[in-house]
Order: C-alpha cells, then structure tokens, then sequence
C-alpha cells in the first residue's frame, strides 16, 4: 500500500470508519452482472441471440468473481465474509432494532445473499449450457444464418442429436425456475440495502458505486 492510501486508512481507522470495501473489480463485476440479469430475465426474449451473449458474460463475470474471492484484496475474499447463518439471523435481529454496526466486507446477511445469487447463477449458467448443447453464441449464430439461407442440412444434423432432449427439457425447466428465483433474491437484496441504509443513515449503494463510504 501507498504511503498516501495508508494515510487515509489510518485517518478513516483513526474515525471509527471502516476501510473503503469495493475495488473496481468487484464493482464492474456486480454491475455487469445485475444488468444482464434484468436484461435477460425481464426485457429480452428467451433463447435468442443477445440472450444467449450475456449468458456467456455472466459466466466469464461469475468465473472472474469468485477467482478474486481467491486472489482479491482483503474485503473481496471469502474468508471476509463467510456464510454465517446464526450471525446472519443476528444481524436482521439487530437490524430490526435499528441497532447494526459496521463490516469491512459484506454484513452477515448479505453474505448470505450473495452465496445465494451466485448459487442461482452457477445453475442458471449451467442450465443454459445443456439447453444449447455448451454451443458458443457465435456457433448459433452461424446456424440461425444458415436455416435462413435455405442451408436445411443445419437441420437435419440437429434432428440427430435428438438423444438428450429429455436432459434439455429438464434443464429448461430448472433453467425458469431458477432465473425466475435470481430475480427474486435481486428484489430482496435491493430491498435490504435499502433498509439498511436508513437504519445506518448512510447510503450503502454509494460505494459499490465510487468504492468510497465517505460523502
């Protein structure tokens, strides 16, 4: 660490303020991420195209994510906030009362929530996957260009594969009902962040914005 950065930490430790939790990894990741959720889940048809793009990105941004819980800084890591979920219980029980205190990492709860959402992704990811046979988005393409073409033998080397169709079918439906799920933990994940800020009178959204607390 910079002499400058080690300045402020001693300054903000020196408050009573905990360090500056998010580094831009973390929050491109988490934006990118909640974007194409919302694309994916509320406003772009199911199995096409774009769809099928921010799929893959989602799994390159989840891979990417959960490897800096490996190698990232302090806060990022695993290790800083595990899944508790007695403490978690204790948090929304002290959050009630409207008494918390501060995490240098995710609070108890949250970690709870983003182990969820990730658990939801991983499945959501890999669903897809079996539903398009691991295909890449560019090999679908070339294959939607092709029946349009009049190319039919595209077709007809699909109709061979017909041997997992019971696998897909299957992942289809897990597919739904977990997409369906991540954008439920979504809703309640901003709805907590938002309590928690009033409770905190601090706005919680604002550092994984700037990677700042301060105003």
């Amino acid at each position: 660490m910079t002499e400058p950065a080690q300045r402020r930490e001693t300054g903000r430790a020196a408050k009573g303020t905990p360090p500056d939790p998010w580094d831009p990894l973390v929050r491109i990741t988490h934006w990118l991420v909640a974007l194409a959720v919302l694309l994916n889940g509320l406003l772009l048809k199911p199995g096409g195209t774009v769809h099928i793009w921010l799929g893959w990105m989602v799994m390159a941004l989840l891979a990417t994510r959960l490897a800096w819980g490996l190698i990232g800084p302090a806060e990022a890591r695993f290790s800083a906030f595990p899944p508790a979920p007695r403490a978690a219980l204790a948090h929304l029980r002290d959050l009630l009362r409207g008494r918390v205190r501060e995490h240098p990492s995710h609070n108890p709860a949250g970690a709870l929530m983003v182990y969820a959402l990730w658990a939801s992704l991983g499945i959501v990811v890999l669903t897809g996957l079996v539903m398009t046979d691991a295909r890449s988005p560019v090999t679908i393409a070339e294959e939607k260009a092709a029946v349009a073409a009049g190319d039919w033998s595209v077709l007809a080397k699909a109709s061979t594969e017909d041997d997992n169709e019971g696998l897909s079918e299957a992942a289809e439906e897990v597919h739904e009902v977990f997409a369906n799920l991540l954008l439920l933990l979504a809703a309640l994940h901003v709805a907590g962040v938002a309590f928690e800020s009033r409770v905190l009178g601090r706005n919680l959204v604002r550092p994984m914005l700037t990677g700042s607390r301060r105003r």
